[in-house]
């Protein structure tokens, strides 16, 4: 019997400054397509339709309508940063659409017209915040894109940092895919923070990695040991392009690609066989995975590709992904997910040096999360 195809639109930016995330957010989503269409308990296919807007926001909003108008697309993977998916969901509300958004982000949203197979806020930067406090200190200097995900994480760390009795030395935005930072490396390095924390994208992250690094050097200081990159985002599919200043980067996720678990070890094997150019699996990667795995079992659990059958059917399941298990939350349709944290190596990978006992509950108002200075629970400590 033949299966139905069931158009799926693909929003990734392949090209552009963070070209490397998008590729990397295809290769997860095709990966679990595969696995989709060849099971028989399906009787349904589904047939991506990929539109690359090149990591320009501008250009999502048309890439949207052109997915929605011309292949009649009602469900949408893709954006990764916030400033696209804020541009393409008045167009997904007024097409009752569903937006399978597959980024960690800087929460203080939530949409009916959209599933959150990312990480939300209190399972990144607040785990983040605890960890360098505790384990660094409470100065830090701020880089970060101009946009929305560097405003808010800033305001959250910041806010961590103050009512620790830390401080910022200074706070700096660049437009996406700038990659000219002036002396700000040195000036960082003379300032000697605990930690840099880095809301960069793309190039402009990578390239001011290895400018902060080689201004470190300079001055005979061991910037790793002393004043770490600490992110949010930073992820395996963006190391090689750090060469030999891959390593010694802190990063809070909810997937690395050394999580032990056998859907992990299953995932990653596959990732090596077909994408292994691209480095190691990534976050960006597993989310996109997920995503799809969900919209398919959604579908199968309703019997219907609509919005509101989708949606309900979605919040009832359970997913063992290869961070581990998982669910959306029926109350914000963000996932249940578990924060670690991640040092990198020279082998272009994280090893995870924190991580929650359990899945944690998405908070993205950061509504029931305690406040920063209670005592820490749920955490175990890689020695």
């Amino acid at each position: 019997m033949l299966k139905e195809n069931i158009k799926v639109g693909w929003l990734f930016s392949e090209t552009g400054s963070y070209g490397a995330l998008g590729r990397s957010m295809r290769a997860g989503a095709t990966l679990a397509v595969d696995e989709i269409n060849a099971n028989p308990t399906y009787d349904f296919q589904i047939e991506p339709v990929l539109v690359d807007p090149g990591g320009e926001t501008a250009r999502y909003a048309d890439a949207a309508r052109e997915l929605m108008s011309n292949y009649g697309t009602t469900h949408i993977c893709g954006c990764y940063t916030s400033a696209s998916r804020k541009e393409i969901l008045p167009v997904v509300e007024k097409r009752d659409a569903l937006l399978w958004y597959p980024s960690h982000y800087e929460g203080f949203e939530t949409n009916d017209n959209i599933i959150y197979t990312g990480a939300s806020p209190n399972q990144h930067i607040i785990p983040l915040s605890r960890y360098l406090i505790e384990h660094h200190g409470a100065r830090g200097w701020f880089v970060g894109s101009n946009y929305v995900w560097a405003w808010e994480n800033n305001r959250i760390l910041r806010e961590a940092l103050i009512s620790a009795g830390g401080l910022v030395f200074g706070e700096r935005y660049f437009p996406v895919g700038d990659v000219d930072f002036g002396n700000l490396p040195e000036t960082i390095i003379e300032n000697s923070p605990d930690f840099v924390f880095v809301t960069l994208i793309g190039n402009s992250c990578y390239r001011f990695i290895k400018r902060l690094r080689e201004a470190a050097a300079k001055a005979g200081v061991d910037q790793p040991a002393t004043m770490p990159v600490a992110s949010c985002s930073l992820s395996e599919a963006e190391l090689p392009f750090l060469g030999d200043e891959a390593d010694g980067h802190l990063c809070s996720s909810v997937y690395f690609s050394t999580v032990d678990t056998p859907e992990n070890h299953t995932f990653t094997t596959r990732w090596n066989a077909f994408y292994a150019d691209q480095g190691e699996a990534s976050a960006d990667a597993e989310a996109t995975y997920i995503a799809m795995h969900l919209l398919a079992q959604a579908i199968h659990r309703s019997g219907s590709i609509e919005l509101d059958e989708v949606r309900e059917a979605v919040t009832k399941l359970e997913f063992r992904a290869p961070q581990g298990q998982l669910r959306v939350d029926s109350d914000n349709l963000h996932c249940e997910m578990r924060p670690r944290i991640g040092r990198s190596n020279v082998n272009g990978r994280f090893d995870i040096i924190q991580e929650a006992h359990t899945p944690v509950r998405p908070d993205p108002y950061l509504v029931w999360t305690e406040c920063l200075d209670r005592p820490k629970t749920g955490l175990r400590i890689a020695q």
